[in-house]
Order: structure tokens, then sequence, then C-alpha cells
């Protein structure tokens, strides 16, 4: 019993003891983590504050997708977009060297037939004009930072980059309005037929000495028109959003809208360099058709026989 006095006073001092240890310990793991961390983690999480300033996000301290829309336009797409384009003229450069020119089987007539009229190629160039300037000030802005800063400095690419945005930003509506110009001339001659789905099984004649029948626009023609169509569409709403961020859109639709421009503008310039190949040194005659509007019959019965066939029953070829 007196053993039992003694020690049970001491037992408040023992608990008091193991507290204080248990209380520093927690101490010790609060102070290896950084004591703002709960607060950046507040502001990052998009909560909207107060501020005399009026107008679109204003409340909202820091916009926490801009740097998830940054790592993903210079990370991904930029890396994956770049292979696309090699990829894609490899494959080109390859198939020409296995290949070839797909030359005309029968000699040329010297008669010809009316192709496209002096407006559909204006209305052609003029689109595949704004076309590759856009390609160009576009792609030079993804990738100024990687690879024109190191070859001009960045004075050099400043100067450059000013001028890029601004041809980007004028001539862009521009080009919408010529694209759906011509979307608008040719959607009747574009409807996919039983004669494109053979087209497309015998490889439209580029692989193997067949040549397929076609109308006036054969199937990969249209697959190239409604690629225009859909994503070049895609490629020109995007950029519109962009363009005009004045009509109070948020900060996460000019993000995506911005993903989006350039994921299509990829696929739309990897389309464009097959169409470009087969319309100049991939196809004897093909480019004749689009510079001066004639083509031999020679060349329209091998590669266009059905249409060439409605111009002679219409009395519209020798």
């Amino acid at each position: 019993m007196l053993l039992a006095i003694v020690l049970l006073p001491m037992t408040g001092y023992i608990s008091t003891g193991f507290a204080d240890t248990e209380i520093k310990q927690v101490e010790i793991k609060v102070e290896k983590t950084n004591p703002r961390a709960d607060y950046w983690r507040a502001v990052r999480n998009n909560t909207a504050g107060y501020t005399a300033v009026k107008g679109r996000e204003t409340g909202e301290l820091i916009q926490g997708s801009g740097e998830v829309w940054r790592q993903l336009r210079n990370g991904p797409i930029a890396t994956y977009g770049s292979w696309l384009i090699g990829i894609t003229l490899a494959v080109l450069s390859l198939f020409y060297m296995w290949r070839g020119r797909v030359e005309l089987i029968h000699p040329r007539t010297g008669k010809t037939v009316e192709r496209w009229t002096l407006n559909e190629r204006r209305m052609h160039w003029i689109t595949a004009g704004l076309f590759i300037i856009l390609g160009i000030t576009g792609l030079s802005l993804l990738y100024g930072r990687m690879v024109l800063i190191p070859l001009f400095g960045h004075n050099g690419f400043s100067a450059y980059a000013a001028i890029a945005k601004w041809v980007h930003n004028i001539l862009g509506p521009v080009f919408m309005v010529a694209l759906l110009s011509m979307i608008v001339n040719w959607f009747s001659n574009n409807f996919i037929t039983k004669v494109d789905i053979q087209w497309f099984k015998e490889f439209g004649g580029m692989v193997g000495d067949n040549h397929p029948s076609a109308e006036k626009l054969n199937g990969g023609e249209k697959i190239w028109f409604w690629s225009l169509t859909t994503v070049g569409m895609l490629l020109c709403f995007s950029g519109l959003v962009l363009d005009f961020p004045n009509f109070d859109q948020q900060r996460e639709w000019l993000q995506l809208s911005h993903l989006i421009h350039v994921l299509t503008a990829f696929v739309l310039m990897s389309f464009a360099f097959g169409h470009i190949y087969i319309g100049t040194i991939g196809t004897e005659g093909a480019l004749e058709g689009m510079v001066t509007g004639q083509v031999d019959t020679a060349w329209a019965k091998q590669h266009h026989d059905l249409w060439l066939k409605k111009l002679e029953d219409e009395g519209k070829a020798p």
C-alpha cells in the first residue's frame, strides 16, 4: 500500500511525458511539410475570391488548368505532331522510291477536255496558298522556342514571331471563307458511291498496273474533300475562338480550342502532303488540270473514265 501511495502520483508525470513525446512527433511531421502548401493548394483549386476589379475570371488568383495546357502543348502534342509529319514525309518518300510516278499507259492524244474552270482554279490556289502560309506561321510559333530561337536568337525570333502571329491571325478567317466557298462549290460531286468503294479496294491504281474506274472525283479526292469539310472546319472554328477572345470566352475554352486547333492542323497537314504528292510528282498529268484547266483525253480515260464517258455522251469531249 505504501508503494502504491508513492507510485500513483507519479503516473501523471509519466502520462504527461508520453503526451509531450506524441506532440513533439506530430510537430516534427508538420515541420517536414510546407506550412503554406494547403494555402497554395486552395489557390490553385480555382477557388473564386473577391476582387474590386470586375470582369471574367477576375476573382480567380491562379488558373491551374493553364499549366496542364502548357504541358500538353509543349509535351506530347508538339512531340507526336512532329513525328506524324516526319513519318508522313518518310512514307511518301519511300513509296515514291518503290513505286515511282504513275505514268500514262497510252500516249497522249493531243485532245483535251476541261477539268477545272478558271474560277475553280482560282478558288483552289487561293485556298492552297493560304493553307501553306498558315501552316508555316503556325508551326514556327509552335516550335519557335525549340528550333528558331537557337538559330536566329531571341531578338530575331521576336521580330519574326510578331509578324507571323499577325499574319496568322489575319489570314485565318480569310482561309475559312475560301474553304467554305470550295466546300459549297464541290459538295455535290463528293458523295461516296460504289464506284469509290471499288476504287479503294484497288488502291486507286497506285499499287499494280490496274487503274480502277472513277467519276470526275475519285475516292481519294473525296476523302480529302471530307477531311477538309470536317477536320478543316473544326480547325477554322477553333481558330476563331482564339482569334476573337473578346466574346467573353473563359480561359479553359481558349486552352481547349488551342489544343484542338493544333491537333487538327497536324492531321490536315499530313493529309495535305498526300494530296500534294499524288497531284504533283506521284501522277503524270495530274497537275496540268489544276494549272491550265485542261487534261489530255488519254489521262482522263485512264484516271476518270466514267467522267470522260459522261462528257462524250453530252457532246462536251472531242
